[in-house]
């Protein structure tokens, strides 16, 4: 029987150390995610981790800190012109892109400079 990949289980991005609470205003208040409790025998490395629906994104806390600037998640979005609207009223920037084809698409940065990719793709 050969393997095959199911789906992603869950992205972790770094961040630097003590920044928990800084994720948490971002992660579940702007971009509604809501937090999971981390394993027990996890929680002593830091970091917080989030869920929307299948999708997880773990914070991990990384010393010496540098953000990814280029490597990113994309997530899909329904209805992206309500969350730039919703992003527009949390003075969260956000940088629209069109290079893709077939694809409404835009760029954020979380509070620690990752780069965020979110996209929803056009029906004809």
């Amino acid at each position: 029987m050969s393997f095959r990949f199911k789906s992603i289980d869950h992205i972790q991005l770094a961040a630097p150390k003590g920044s928990e609470e800084i994720a948490r205003k971002f992660y579940n208040d702007i971009l509604e995610f809501k937090e999971v409790e981390k394993p027990a025998t996890l929680k002593k490395n830091g970091g917080v981790w989030f869920a929307s629906g299948n999708i997880q994104v773990h914070i991990g806390i990384e010393e010496p800190f540098f953000p990814s600037k280029k490597a990113h998640p994309a997530f899909e979005i329904e209805n992206i012109e309500e969350l730039k609207i919703h992003f527009s009223k949390n003075q969260v920037e956000y940088v629209e892109d069109e290079l893709l084809p077939g694809a409404n698409r835009m760029y954020i940065f979380d509070p620690f400079g990752n780069r965020i990719e979110l996209l929803e793709w056009i029906k004809e």
